[in-house]
């Protein structure tokens, strides 16, 4: 059963049902991708734990693998006592969709370099937490996703208008919200980290990743990393899974700040999920990020995870509100040597809401890049009925 069904739940659906499962797409909306693949689809309100617990119960699944974070945490810990196999954990889920525990974890007991940060649960308390930091600051909800809420604030008087969009970002009904130093960094990274039931963690090569407004929105693999630096990331990213427990694959996040020659490696965050700059290990691993959950989680083996070469992602995005939206330029995109275009199929579109990725291959990362960028440009989004005008002029249908 998969709690949330978007674009990563529907590859993983893929995955599942190319190995012998059943998958059941469970979402808040009707038509989430995964729906379109699964054998079964149920709409329920996540949040709700009643809900939550009334559709586990009907079904019985062996496994249940969040896929969002928008979830009733605790009915998922009452439904593990029970004797549900919750991925990775139930606990894991709960601590890693809350930025405050997920940092304390890391900064505290694991000791990992992180962002100074401070937590705030009114705007005064806020600025005063700002301030010691230095400007600027980022300010995040500590329950949110995809860069809803987050700001960066670059003077005392942006304070304000942190706070109110961090509210408005954030998920459920607490206050609380965190602020961190501005780090200025060389190279932004994911290391996709598989943890299987048993034997040693495994790790993908790294993708290199760039975001705007706190969501992603171009990735490629491998990014080129000093060993220095890939042994700190692997040594922390193992330190921080083994803490969370259970099996799966964890996107676990970094950045490279200072020396371009010799950066630091700053733990940034981490879901225990497969992860959206993970897209691109569909053009550019021998096993892409849903084969490999797909195997830790089923008790698989997994010889070798390894580059078949430079790879890239462009996210497509929508730019306006259409209901039923269709697609134009597929042929340009198609056209350009060893590319992939992938669209969700997602009911609704609304300005910068991910509704596609071009993926690319390449002899160099710099090729690769610049094709995912071209075959995403080339793909515009629609009403229907003007991408059918388009196609058969404005005569009478029949």
């Amino acid at each position: 059963m998969l709690l949330g069904s978007g674009e990563l739940g529907k590859e993983v659906a893929i995955a599942a049902q190319r190995l012998g499962c059943r998958v059941i797409a469970v979402d808040r909306y009707a038509d989430a991708p995964a729906m379109a693949v699964a054998q079964v689809a149920e709409v329920v309100a996540m949040t709700d734990p009643q809900a939550l617990r009334a559709v586990v119960r009907r079904h019985r699944p062996d496994l249940v693998i969040p896929e969002i974070e928008a979830l009733a945490v605790d009915a998922l810990a009452e439904l593990e006592a029970e004797g549900i196999t919750v991925i990775p954990t139930a606990r894991a889920t709960a601590v890693t969709m809350n930025r405050d525990r997920i940092r304390d974890l890391a900064a505290g007991p694991l000791g990992l370099r992180t962002a100074r940060f401070a937590y705030a649960e009114t705007a005064e308390a806020l600025a005063e937490a700002a301030a010691p930091l230095g400007w600027p600051v980022v300010v995040k909800p500590v329950m949110s996703s995809s860069g809803k809420g987050q700001s960066v604030v670059r003077a005392p008087e942006g304070i304000a208008g942190a706070w109110e969009a961090a509210q408005a970002g954030a998920r459920g009904s607490g206050t609380r919200v965190i602020v961190e130093e501005f780090l200025r960094f060389e190279l932004e990274i994911t290391l996709l980290t598989v943890k299987p039931w048993q034997g040693p963690t495994l790790f993908c090569p790294p993708i290199g990743h760039i975001q705007e407004r706190g969501d992603y929105q171009c990735s490629w693999q491998p990014a080129v990393l000093g060993e220095r630096q890939l042994r700190e990331a692997q040594a922390m990213a193992r330190a921080v899974t083994d803490a969370l427990g259970g099996a799966g694959l964890f996107g676990v996040e970094f950045f490279l700040c200072g020396d371009p020659a010799d950066p630091e490696v700053v733990f940034s965050e981490l879901s225990p999920r497969p992860h959206d700059t993970g897209l691109v290990t569909l053009a550019g691993q021998n096993l892409s990020e849903f084969e490999l959950h797909l195997r830790a989680v089923l008790g698989l083996p997994i010889p070798e995870i390894r580059s078949t070469g430079p790879a890239a992602s462009r996210v497509i995005l929508a730019s306006e509100n259409l209901a039923a939206p269709a697609y134009a330029g597929l042929e340009a995109a198609l056209a350009i040597p060893d590319t992939q275009v992938l669209l969700f199929g997602k009911p609704e579109a609304r300005p910068q809401r991910r509704m596609g990725v071009a993926l690319a291959r390449g002899s160099s990362e710099t090729e690769a890049r610049d094709r995912a960028d071209r075959a995403a440009a080339a793909i515009r989004l629609h009403s229907r009925e003007t991408v059918r005008d388009a196609l058969v002029g404005t005569a009478p249908r029949p």
